[in-house]
């Protein structure tokens, strides 16, 4: 099959196997070519196969030299249909981590279900004995209630009024206004459900029950604050609600792990191009002006370069985990330095359809979200004849 990309809004719907193992090779070796992380030896990442999670795990292997389980969705490809872009990801980590020598193995199945949580006990007991750090890196747009059994969805949406701002379609370039409707309190409700810290506690919990979790095990899960320019659709929205639900979980889990000498944390980030973001309206739009503006400055990071500065100088320093007065890890400190948010507004207020390319990086936006399935990498052949079905031999899949 010769691959190409195929979209639908903000998802491709292709995906690249020599590309996406590129892409990943390419994290590795920024990863390689930089000091040795004093971290973890055994780590669980619960969403591994893309964005955030895939890089925390790339660190924590080829940084601290770790061994690691990755859990995530099974999606594999055949002979006539790509995997998803997390599967080929995850063949290719899983390939160079047994040509490094380290450790790995996959949990394929929803991170939200009780048969995933005890797959992956069983999988580290069997493995690796205990984990001394649990990543929590899950972004899905759906869950079923624990509670209730019921299918509920999350909503990107304003809380109170409705929101009207600036957004961009990255495909074409058009600059447009976009109106929201506020969600409503069940939407919020049901928005927590899905992405606040729930399903982290019961991780948690499942690997404490299980006998699995280190004495001295930290966790971590990933939000975002960001500029003033997005708080109404983001921080101060129905998901900056389950942000604060997810804050509010790690404060929780520290009463439970600090028994034994461990430690939960939020890690607050920077905007960054991910599958996730590409979904929020206005979001897009405000990322390509920062990356201009960030690049010029000599200051931007993509996720692997967010997640080694979250390692090295933050979770694993020398002189003990950096938190703000909130407790949280804040790995957003160069993107609201007030140089580059004064910056960033008035580009903000300046831009449109006919300037977007001059002012902002939003090329450069467009070409990273295709590289996120593959496309785009430097020194991949797209015209070639690729199979697409590519085999995770130590994948254990959930069968539900």
């Amino acid at each position: 099959m010769i691959i190409k990309p195929r979209t639908r809004g903000f998802i491709c719907t292709t995906s690249h196997p020599v590309g996406c193992a590129k892409h990943v090779e390419q994290q590795m070796e920024y990863v390689k070519s930089k000091p040795r992380v004093n971290g973890p030896k055994n780590v669980l990442v619960i969403g591994a196969s893309t964005g955030y999670g895939l890089s925390s795990r790339i660190v924590a292997a080829f940084g601290a030299g770790a061994n690691t389980i990755g859990v995530y969705r099974p999606s594999a490809g055949s002979e006539k249909r790509t995997a998803s872009a997390g599967w080929y990801n995850s063949a290719a980590f899983e390939a160079a981590a047994e040509e490094a020598g380290l450790t790995s193995y996959s949990v394929t199945g929803d991170a939200f279900t009780d048969e995933t949580k005890q797959k992956t006990v069983d999988v580290i007991r069997e493995k690796l004995g205990q984990v001394d750090l649990v990543v929590y890196s899950v972004a899905s747009p759906r869950r079923k209630d624990p509670a209730t059994g019921e299918m509920v969805n999350s909503v990107l949406k304003p809380i109170g009024e409705s929101y009207t701002n600036k957004t961009v379609n990255f495909h074409t370039g058009e600059v447009t206004p976009v109106t929201i409707e506020p969600a409503t309190e069940e939407e919020i409700k049901h928005t927590v459900t899905v992405m606040g810290g729930d399903d982290w506690q019961l991780w948690i919990h499942a690997l404490k029950e299980g006998g699995v979790l280190a004495e001295n095990a930290v966790t971590i899960a990933y939000s975002y604050i960001g500029s003033d320019i997005t708080q109404a659709i983001y921080r101060e929205g129905s998901i900056g609600q389950a942000k604060d639900h997810l804050e509010a979980t790690a404060h929780s889990l520290n009463e439970t792990l600090g028994q034994t000498g461990g430690r939960a944390y939020v890690a607050v980030s920077k905007a960054l191009v991910t599958q996730s973001s590409s979904a929020i309206p206005v979001v897009p739009l405000y990322v390509s002006a920062l990356y201009k503006v960030m690049k010029e400055k000599g200051l931007h990071e993509g996720t692997i370069e967010q997640m080694y500065r979250l390692f090295a100088d933050r979770l694993y320093h020398a002189e003990g985990t950096q938190v703000d007065e909130e407790g949280r890890i804040r790995i957003d400190d160069w993107e609201l330095q007030e140089d580059i948010q004064e910056e960033v507004r008035r580009i903000w207020a300046e831009i449109s359809t006919d300037n977007i390319y001059d002012l902002s990086d939003l090329e450069g936006y467009r070409k990273e979200f295709f590289q996120l399935f593959g496309f785009e990498i430097d020194g991949v052949d797209y015209d070639a004849d690729i199979n697409p079905d590519v085999k995770i031999p130590q994948a254990y899949t959930v069968t539900e």
